[in-house]
């Protein structure tokens, strides 16, 4: 899952466009419990506004330009 997501990011993602952490949930209960069925999630940190798994390059697109990036 997390490699068809990235696969996704890498063709629309421009550089610059915006930047990407990863974030390992395993170690954390909180993001665990909130995060388990929709994983991989892109959230915005500005807005709090997230994305989550299954997404494609259209999804992403427009989460982007609703964010402000990209």
């Amino acid at each position: 899952m997390c490699e068809h997501a990235i696969a996704v990011l890498q063709s629309v993602l421009q550089p610059g466009d915006a930047e990407v952490d990863l974030v390992d949930i395993a170690f954390d209960d909180r993001l665990l419990e909130r995060y388990a069925t929709s994983i991989p999630v892109l959230r915005a940190p500005a807005s709090g506004k997230e994305l989550g798994w299954p997404f494609n390059e259209s999804d992403l697109r427009r989460y982007l330009k609703d964010v402000g990036a990209g």
